[in-house]
């Protein structure tokens, strides 16, 4: 036995969903690495022909074993990730929200600073963030300045929040949305044509 599974009864990286059923999708033409006068031989090339998907194969396969070593490019393997560092696993995240929560994990480790929740936040929201510290009311405020509105997977922050932060400190959120200022550089057309929500979250020119 190794771990839940005995030897041979699971085939490593069965999990996977990227990897096609037909080889064919990853042809190599092995004729372009030997001699012209080789691959005119008919064994040698129906040889190349029959191997060709097959060696596709296992190069796709290899590249992508080798993104799941990695939390920025992981795919299926994100589950071993989430199951390593403790993290509940939600199929209904897409594989960036799913990297944020692991990201923001290995960033959350040790003594919690506010560089510490700074850099939790970034994780999450992709833009820059600022806490300020309210020590005499035991707060601290987090301020989403780098991007406009409230940030998608926000949920799963809070829940990283609450395991990092001193459990006698409270928090609140601040966000940032359209100034007044923002808006000189559009029409009314322009402007008219959208829906409040996309005002207030507006992208600078």
């Amino acid at each position: 036995m190794y771990g839940k599974e005995s030897y041979g009864r699971q085939r490593y990286q069965i999990a996977s969903p990227d990897v096609p059923a037909e080889a064919e999708n990853y042809f190599v033409d092995l004729a372009g690495y030997a001699p012209p006068f080789l691959a005119e031989v008919r064994e040698l090339a129906e040889i190349y022909r029959a191997e060709g998907p097959e060696i596709g194969l296992l190069q796709h396969e290899l590249r992508d074993m080798l993104d799941q070593c990695f939390i920025e490019t992981a795919t299926w393997g994100l589950l071993r990730w989430e199951q390593m560092l403790g993290v509940a696993t939600n199929m209904s995240l897409t594989y960036e929200q799913r990297r944020e929560i692991l990201m923001a994990k290995l960033r959350g480790h040790g003594t919690t600073t506010k560089r510490m929740i700074e850099d939790t936040a970034a994780t999450f929201s992709g833009g820059e963030v600022n806490v300020i510290e309210d020590n005499p009311n035991h707060l601290f405020v987090i301020q989403f300045i780098g991007i406009k509105g409230i940030p998608r997977n926000m949920q799963a922050f809070i829940n990283m929040l609450e395991d990092i932060k001193p459990a006698h400190l409270a928090y609140r959120f601040e966000y940032r949305y359209t100034t007044w200022e923002e808006l000189k550089p559009y029409t009314w057309k322009q402007l008219g044509a959208m829906i409040w929500d996309e005002v207030r979250t507006i992208k600078e020119v």
